[in-house]
């Protein structure tokens, strides 16, 4: 079957989107391509048994391995999490000194292979839910402050957080994250990706609407911004940056809260990063309160990326620490204007790439001029991102050899109006599963599996 694209007619060149980026340590990413972080919630779920616990799948390995032919620059896993039971969701792959083992251990060199097959620099996204556990998973998650969080996600709830103490903070969260990258280094990959964003624990720091504590750790940006330093400063003290190996983050460029993490306040903070000496430098925005994974001003909408203006302000501050955006680009037009207009110098690509994991090497090729263009609501980020895991789910089910050396083999064309009615139906079912689930305090694992009509 045919897919729709936001555009045919490819008007510019793509030749600047291939060329490299050379990171502060001397690292190369063959080009600008970043896949950006997507939770999978495929791999394994049991609490009971750490050497079991939160060990990626053939799902997992799979699915990378078809990225691993898309012709990205550099490669971001999902949010792997560093701690058992702060989690963003059941299925998370999870790196923690309880669970450590010769199996986890071949199963991450295993993905960290796949991801870098066709030459992309492989990243390790680490992650700690904090109070967006689901109270399901951990009815009383680590955070900054007390501040718990109001409503529902996938119809369950999130517990009351603890405030860490600053012993807790060092043992519970700098060490979690420092034995992680050490981890990480070990089986193969080239770096990680802190999670700074998105509201998850490092972003309950840094947010005055999460942090309301009075010590070192509390207060001023400085002193809400400590313990992502202290945790960097940790890393390089085993990992050197002589070794090549990346440390990057992920941090919200702004909130769109009240009392949030306004683009002065990010701005800030990335001059720290830049002096620090992070070698890369995501910027994205939002959070589980107010998402922005659409377009919250008609002047982005008509540039693409949901938080170009904002970039546009930050971006100044960075001298050697390369910046990626991601969030919002469909079109080649829109992600060549971004990088020579300087607002970013590296494109990071989310939902798009579930449909097409090969879309920038179709870019690179020249074969075609923007993504697919689902049917869904492109706003509706509830049923996009439903949509995105079910998609990654039909990737997962086999080998890119399996799949005959095409990556988008069985993967459901959601340009096509009859897959997307029949997708709300199935959708129906699930709903009521999720809700019966939450109903049973029962965490939901996995993602709704789909039989879709396929690309051609």
């Amino acid at each position: 079957m045919t897919v729709k694209r936001f555009c045919d007619n490819l008007t510019v060149s793509s030749d600047i989107l291939g060329e490299q980026l050379k990171f502060r340590n001397g690292k190369l990413a063959q080009n600008r391509f970043l896949k950006a972080a997507l939770t999978e919630r495929v791999s394994t779920y049991d609490p009971e048994n750490p050497q079991k616990h939160g060990l990626p799948t053939e799902f997992i390995l799979n699915l990378y391995d078809k990225w691993g032919h898309g012709k990205f620059g550099t490669i971001l896993t999902g949010n792997v999490l560093v701690d058992p039971t702060n989690l963003e969701s059941a299925g998370n792959a999870i790196i923690f000194k309880e669970g450590d083992g010769e199996e986890r251990r071949a199963l991450f060199s295993k993905w960290a292979k796949n991801m870098k097959q066709d030459g992309a620099l492989a990243v390790v996204q680490l992650s700690h839910g904090g109070r967006q556990t689901p109270i399901t998973v951990e009815p009383n998650p680590w955070s900054a402050s007390d501040v718990k969080l109001s409503g529902e996600r996938r119809f369950t709830a999130f517990g009351q957080p603890v405030p860490l103490t600053v012993e807790q903070i060092k043992t519970q969260v700098v060490d979690r994250f420092v034995y992680a990258a050490k981890f990480a280094h070990e089986t193969g990959f080239d770096g990680v990706e802190l999670h700074g964003a998105h509201g998850y624990l490092l972003a309950q720091f840094t947010s005055p609407t999460t942090n309301k504590r009075t010590d070192q750790y509390g207060g001023s940006i400085e002193n809400r911004q400590r313990i992502i330093l202290e945790i960097y400063d940790a890393i390089r003290a085993e990992i050197p940056a002589s070794t090549g190996f990346l440390v990057g983050i992920k941090t919200n460029s702004v909130e769109f809260q009240e009392q949030g993490t306004t683009v002065d306040d990010a701005k800030e903070m990335c001059q720290v990063y830049e002096d620090k000496g992070f070698d890369f430098v995501e910027l994205s925005g939002g959070t589980y309160e107010k998402l922005a994974f659409h377009h919250m001003r008609d002047s982005t909408r008509n540039r693409e990326a949901f938080f170009l203006e904002f970039a546009e302000k930050i971006r100044p501050v960075f001298k050697n620490t390369i910046v990626y955006l991601t969030g919002g680009f469909r079109t080649v037009k829109a992600m060549v204007e971004a990088i020579e207009n300087g607002a970013t110098q590296g494109i990071g690509l989310g939902r798009p790439i579930t449909a097409e994991p090969d879309l920038p090497k179709k870019i690179l090729e020249g074969s075609v001029a923007s993504s697919i263009k689902n049917a869904l609501d492109e706003n509706d980020f509830g049923i996009t991102n439903l949509a995105s895991n079910t998609q990654m789910q039909q990737m997962g089910r086999n080998s890119y050899q399996q799949a005959s050396e095409n990556p988008t083999y069985g993967i459901s064309n959601f340009s096509d109006e009859e897959t997307v009615k029949r997708y709300r139906e199935a959708l129906v079912e699930y709903t009521v599963f999720m809700k019966t689930m939450a109903s049973q305090n029962k965490p939901i694992h996995g993602v709704l599996v789909f039989e879709g009509i396929q690309q051609a």
